[in-house]
């Protein structure tokens, strides 16, 4: 009696092997992901298209534009193969059979091949980002602060940082849950639109708000969809104009490329010496704040007014900073925590209407008495009465130390997008 292994190959289990192994092949012989992505499509029968987990295209083989425009859109018998290296997905692959659909095994067999061959063209380009960010940190914090050492690291990077430069910091958040590696996408999409003016800008995942972590209390109605991402871009040049431009296009490429986001972009002043490149950073990072209180998207330093004035405390004192927050406006923030309530949103419009209780009351779409009682509560809360001059500046002052901090101002679910601040629309009737 023969054994399983004496028993000759069918011609449709030499097909399966022949197909497997023309893409190992392919990966073996190190010729490439789009080489790799052709070997898969004669495997399958299938027209392919290879996305990264950014959503990006890697590689594509259709047998036409239309072809692959109907692979990318979906279309009928389109298929979707996720693809993971481990636990970690890495892309997907989409493909549209041109005849029988090909065994499920040797699909997930040449998807992993796919995957592989994903993640190894990957590693090039993680080490890069991985030095850029280190560098951009390091720059920031400070901990490199010897001029030659600094322009070394930047040529070694492809930017020349001996005039100095500017700094451009973007925020972002998704306005509803994003599937995949979102913070990648949004990074892509602005560092296009930095280099489609300064090709040598750097742009680096570069977390800075500290105090925003660190700070702030937890924001139980802040869930893990309105985290936001912050990304760091470094335009060499002591031309205020080009940062100027850099910037705007950054805005202009993610209001186009990432919709439904929120999205803040700030630029610094020039920094002529690329030692004083970590003050140009806490300029772009306070006028981000500002950004985000004021639901700007693209603000400059020189924009944000009376803020400027603290920007050395928060960059030399930032505990002295935190300190005067904590005595007068954090028990609102606290308070507005813990009761879903609106009284740093009062205290805010209040002070914007010019201590008017009617227009604030108008403003915030509610009655009079309401706007008194909530004034009323943030005596009780703070110590600090709205009704005085002294009391009204402090809290003023409260107000912009939580913003230049990076504490998130808490709102009700009435202020979320599309709520329209909690008013309901009248009909002609209620006129």
């Amino acid at each position: 009696m023969s054994s399983p292994a004496d028993r000759a190959m069918t011609p449709t289990e030499s097909g399966f092997l022949d197909a497997f192994g023309a893409v190992s092949e392919a990966v073996e012989s190190g010729a490439g992901l789009p080489e790799v992505a052709r070997a898969s499509s004669r495997a399958l029968g299938a027209s392919v298209v290879v996305i990264d987990s950014s959503s990006s295209v890697l590689a594509v083989a259709c047998a036409s534009p239309e072809d692959e425009r109907a692979v990318m859109s979906g279309q009928a018998g389109t298929e979707l193969l996720e693809l993971r290296v481990a636990d970690t997905s890495v892309g997907q692959v989409r493909y549209r059979p041109r005849g029988d659909p090909p065994p499920a095994a040797l699909v997930r067999m040449v998807g992993t091949l796919i995957a592989l061959e994903v993640e190894r063209a990957r590693v090039p380009e993680r080490a890069s980002e991985a030095a850029v960010g280190a560098f951009v940190s390091d720059l920031l914090e400070r901990r490199v602060t010897d001029r030659d050492n600094i322009e070394a690291r930047a040529n070694e990077l492809g930017a020349d940082l001996s005039g100095g430069g500017s700094v451009i910091v973007v925020r972002a958040h998704p306005k509803q849950p994003e599937e995949g590696d979102w913070r990648a996408r949004v990074l892509m999409v602005a560092e296009r639109g930095a280099r489609a003016v300064e090709r040598r800008a750097l742009a680096a995942s570069v977390p800075l708000s500290a105090e925003r972590e660190a700070g702030a209390p937890a924001r139980r109605r802040q869930g893990p969809v309105h985290q936001p991402a912050e990304f760091v871009i470094l335009v060499p040049g002591s031309d205020p104009g080009l940062a100027s431009r850099v910037a705007a296009a950054v805005e202009r490429e993610l209001e186009a490329g990432v919709a439904g986001f929120g999205v803040a972009v700030s630029r610094s002043r020039p920094a002529q010496d690329p030692v004083d490149l970590y003050r140009a950073g806490a300029e772009a990072l306070l006028a981000a704040n500002v950004a985000e209180a004021q639901g700007s998207t693209l603000l400059a330093f020189e924009e944000t007014g009376a803020y400027r004035l603290l920007l050395p405390a928060m960059s030399e004192n930032p505990a002295e900073l935190r300190r005067f927050y904590d005595e007068t406006v954090a028990p609102l923030v606290a308070y507005d925590d813990q009761y879903e309530t609106d009284l740093v949103h009062t205290l805010e419009s209040f002070l914007e209407a010019d201590g008017n209780v009617a227009r604030t009351a108008q403003g915030l779409f509610t009655h009079r008495h309401t706007v008194r009682y909530r004034l009323e509560r943030i005596r009780d809360l703070c110590g600090h009465d709205v009704s005085s001059t002294d009391g009204r500046e402090r809290l003023s002052l409260g107000l912009k130390s939580m913003r230049v901090l990076g504490i998130a101002s808490p709102r009700g679910p009435a202020a979320e997008p599309g709520t329209e601040a909690g008013r309901v629309p009248r009909e002609d009737k209620d006129r």
